[in-house]
């Protein structure tokens, strides 16, 4: 790490494009501009250590989540409850045309048909 002391309105250059300026210095801390090029990032980095908190918290799932999600994937006839409802509209769906097939999952949940005379407990 460079440590340098740096007045007011003394500059650090960075390469060729960067540039810090000590705008105040102050009991508490100091003040610094910073110049640029737009495709080069300028972050604080207590701000990203937040947001990279924030996104692992966001990511953990409680035990009432999982149990939720588990619901939606088992099939109901393995859980032995009823299925779960339909899924809302696709955005963007225009009205009246014909739903999408339903996938291998929703499928496999379908009852299979009986050919007719079939011992099902039917007349």
């Amino acid at each position: 790490m460079l440590v340098l002391s740096r007045r007011v309105g003394e500059r650090l250059l960075i390469g060729d494009d960067v540039v810090i300026t000590v705008i105040e210095v102050r009991s508490d801390g100091v003040r610094l501009g910073i110049e640029a090029p737009r495709e080069i990032r300028v972050h604080r980095a207590e701000v990203l250590e937040a947001v990279r908190r924030s996104n692992v918290e966001a990511v953990g799932a409680d035990e009432a989540t999982e149990a939720a999600l588990r619901r939606l994937v088992i099939p109901a006839a393995d859980t032995g409850s009823e299925p779960p409802a339909a899924p809302p509209a696709t955005e963007g769906a225009t009205p009246g045309a014909p739903a999408p097939a339903p996938g291998p999952a929703a499928a496999a949940r379908r009852p299979t048909p009986r050919p007719p005379g079939s011992a099902s407990g039917g007349a």
